[in-house]
């Protein structure tokens, strides 16, 4: 980034023009009161003295103050991320400092201001907290610095730090707290004894000596030849099962809550389960569709496929136009061949909605075992818990009843289909979901 240059913008304070006023209001009455006038000459001369040398003593120095922009290397969709403006005092007396940092287009405010007094020589730094609610580039300015002179008549601008480009991602604040829990939950269960099942599943185990019983076609012939007696491979049963996050990027899904679309709240939650899948020891992946189905990260527990996911998500973007049901089911015949746990970010508002894709999430559910989760409207349960009080009122809470009614019997419908559901709010998104899929991991459903 480019280096901002300190120009040679200066105002004058608000002393300043409250002096000027008295000033003039001195020469106006100086036609009533001559004696007045000198007075006046005398204010005007001094005003004028105090005003040059404030000045020079502002524009002594090129640079008198610098200011440095500190943020992370990525913000975090969602959470409040921490900036810090470090302001180093080049000149030998304290100034005050009126600090305002251009902000990004997303944040839909101005500029960040702050007030600040730096000792001579010295540094000091402060700190302010910004909340993205969308994924994407954002973009800073530089950072203004107005300050005064000793006399407090000049106000000098000095355009100091860089320009610079901070991307958000989706909530890896998020994923880094619930990792923290997933992982302190795993020591608590360190004392509890896993039984295995020796059976002829994919995933090996060890090698070892041959006894009567064993099945011989698992006899491992190299061994066999190195050890001179007869070794077999000794398998367990599979535990790590796939857990494919797919995500609905239509219409539905453009629905606002708290400042961020349902789609970022399924993008963040998908995030921090796939980070809870891999603790787990499972496999994680992630599937997206819209209009047509255009994403998918394989299922893996590799060191590096949390990461994938990370700059998969980031990169989603959506038109939110109607989704295709029926292309979601053929991509995930085509695509997915193993039984997997399918988890699915969609909304439906109606139950007509639903009806429309339930063929699609019945064959799906057919071949895999199929979370639905949709969101419960918190805005519409604060509504019908208030009382109403005039009889538009009642009316409009009586609406407001039958669609969160609607709501619980699409639960009612799908589990009647044999489809597991989740009715949740967008803000306890990432605890329910994780909730949901260790109780299906303890069910052992796949």
């Amino acid at each position: 980034m480019k280096q901002s240059q300190s120009g040679m913008s200066f105002y004058f304070s608000r002393l300043f023009y409250i002096a000027g006023g008295g000033i003039i209001a001195l020469f106006i009455l100086a036609f009533f009161w001559p004696q007045l006038e000198l007075v006046a000459r005398v204010a005007l001369l001094g005003l004028g003295l105090a005003t040059l040398i404030d000045f020079l003593l502002v524009f002594a120095k090129r640079i008198p103050v610098t200011a440095t922009r500190i943020t992370g290397e990525r913000f975090s969709n969602g959470d409040e991320n921490k900036v810090t403006i470090h302001v180093r005092n080049h000149l030998n007396y304290t100034v005050h400092l009126f600090v305002v940092d251009e902000l990004p287009v997303q944040f839909q405010q101005e500029n960040s201001e702050h007030k600040l007094a730096v000792s001579g020589s010295g540094e000091s730094q402060l700190t302010y907290w910004l909340k993205p609610t969308e994924r994407g580039a954002y973009n800073f300015g530089v950072i203004n610095l107005f300050f005064t002179g000793p006399l407090n008549m000049i106000s000098r601008r000095i355009r100091a730090g860089e320009e610079k480009e901070v991307a958000t991602y989706p909530s890896f604040i998020q994923m880094r707290r619930y990792h923290l829990l997933a992982v302190t939950n795993q020591q608590m269960e360190i004392g509890s004894r896993r039984l295995r099942k020796v059976g002829n599943s994919l995933e090996f185990e060890h090698i070892k000596e041959y006894v009567l019983g064993d099945d011989y076609r698992t006899i491992n012939w190299q061994a066999t030849a190195r050890k001179n007696a007869l070794m077999v491979n000794n398998y367990m049963d599979e535990r790590s099962q796939q857990v494919i996050c797919v995500i609905d990027k239509g219409r539905t899904m453009k629905m606002p809550f708290d400042g961020m679309t349902l789609l970022d709240y399924a993008v963040n939650a998908s995030l921090v389960l796939s980070n809870i899948v891999l603790v787990k020891q499972d496999k994680a992946g992630v599937l997206t569709f819209g209009k047509k189905t255009d994403s998918l990260i394989t299922p893996d527990r590799k060191a590096s496929q949390i990461g994938l996911i990370l700059e998969g998500l980031y990169r989603q973007t959506t038109d939110f136009l109607d989704s295709d049901f029926d292309s979601l089911y053929a991509n995930i015949r085509y695509k997915v061949k193993q039984r997997s746990l399918l988890i699915l970010f969609t909304n439906f508002e109606s139950m007509y909605g639903m009806e429309r894709q339930l063929p699609y999430l019945k064959k799906i559910a057919s071949h895999h075992a199929l979370l639905v989760v949709f969101f419960e409207n918190a805005e519409l349960a604060d509504f019908i818990n208030k009382k109403a009080t005039t009889t538009e009122g009642i009316y409009t809470q009586t609406i407001a009843q039958k669609f969160a009614f609607e709501k619980k019997q699409i639960v009612k419908e799908l589990q009647k289909h044999g489809i597991m559901s989740l009715l949740t709010e967008p803000k306890k998104l990432s605890a329910n979901v994780i909730n949901k899929y260790l109780e299906i991991k303890a069910r052992q459903i796949l």
